[in-house]
């Protein structure tokens, strides 16, 4: 009888590892070409497997989830913006989002980068191919085929991974789209009654959260008083956006002349928000200017550990400022 159990045994395994291999090598049929995909930070197999197939590149997900975990890297996954120029087999897909795929090459836009550290970036990448250099944002944005007149902030942050030899224009344009959908989607999912015009009035939001803190946990607080000052005509008083209209001129530090000399990003010297966003802003940083904490406070102040204490009146900011920053 064992005997017997043990040849059955046998015989399943044999089938399982033939039917594993023919699907490795089974060749998946792109939803279109080329094809982009998203792996957000934290995915699990499952989660991975569930959007390819909601994509249309997975027929079903099980079989997927049992080559990778069969070959022991079900916690290697990478996190990252992926494109498909063909049709892949399932095993080349495997090599890809484990970066098992040599032939994959990446470049990363770090939250909070300005355009111009942006395209620094695609200058210095050796993988691709160089359209974009030399010209003006203004003839950049022209060859994209983007109507805005200003870049900052359009493009989203993350990893790209690319074939070699890929174009930048490429990547730029992935970029784009990717941040039109995450705008999009937090615009559809926006708190009511916030004092947004456009979504892109949100992106601009969105962009001073980022530059204002690097504590995740402080972004929706942050909006909320930036939103306060809003609603009540108060001037919005951030140094990242006077450090922006600054420009080149800009040394490191911020004195008090800077404050007081009016620019376009002023927002010491001008009421509302500046006209273009001025960074990169995150996923994180998008969603807390669309679904802002509800807060009293008005004021924030550094602690100096990276986190602000926040305060409702004058008064209190006033004394907060001379426990913290004198």
């Amino acid at each position: 009888m064992f005997k017997r159990l043990l040849i059955v045994g046998l015989l399943v395994l044999f089938a399982a590892g033939g039917w594993l291999a023919y699907f490795a090598s089974s060749t998946l049929v792109l939803p279109q070409t080329p094809f982009s995909f998203e792996l957000k930070s934290g995915s699990s197999l499952k989660a991975v497997a569930r959007q390819l197939e909601s994509a249309g590149l997975l027929k079903e997900r099980w079989s997927f989830i049992v080559l990778v975990r069969a070959l022991g890297k079900a916690s290697d996954l990478k996190a990252g913006n992926y494109l498909l120029e063909k049709n892949p087999t399932a095993l080349e897909l495997f090599r890809m989002i484990t970066k098992g795929d040599v032939r994959q090459s990446e470049i990363k836009f770090i939250e909070g980068w300005t355009f111009h550290q942006m395209r620094q970036a695609l200058d210095e990448n050796p993988s691709l191919t160089h359209e974009t250099a030399g010209l003006s944002d203004a003839e950049l944005l022209k060859r994209l085929g983007i109507a805005e007149q200003h870049p900052e902030g359009l493009f989203f942050p993350d990893t790209y991974y690319f074939s070699i030899g890929m174009s930048d224009t490429a990547v730029l344009r992935r970029s784009y789209a990717l941040m039109q959908t995450h705008l999009a989607r937090a615009w559809e999912a926006r708190a009511p009654g916030l004092p947004y015009a456009t979504p892109y009035e949100a992106l601009i939001m969105a962009s001073i959260v980022e530059k204002e803190t690097g504590s995740a946990g402080e972004r929706p607080q942050i909006a909320g008083v930036f939103l306060n000052r809003l609603r009540i005509g108060m001037r919005l008083q951030t140094d990242p956006t006077v450090i922006y209209g600054m420009g080149e001129s800009y040394d490191g530090n911020i004195r008090k002349r800077d404050l007081l000399t009016d620019t376009p990003y002023n927002t010491y010297t001008r009421t509302g928000l500046p006209p273009t966003p001025i960074a990169m802003p995150g996923l994180g940083a998008i969603q807390a200017a669309v679904q802002p904490e509800k807060t009293a406070a008005l004021y924030f102040v550094s602690k100096g550990d990276g986190t602000h204490q926040f305060s409702a009146t004058l008064d209190q900011h006033n004394r907060a400022v001379a426990r913290y920053q004198k």
